[in-house]
């Protein structure tokens, strides 16, 4: 499954979208705001 340590369930789910949909931005909606991360942002 993932065999980095210290990843979180956020992480683990947007790496698990992201490598179905890499052609398209993703963006995460923490609190009041939506972030980007890693190459997308």
């Amino acid at each position: 499954m993932n065999t980095q340590k210290n990843v979180t369930p956020l992480m683990e789910q947007y790496m698990q979208i992201k490598k179905n949909h890499s052609d398209s931005l993703l963006f995460f909606r923490m609190g009041d705001f939506y972030e980007l991360f890693f190459e997308d942002a």
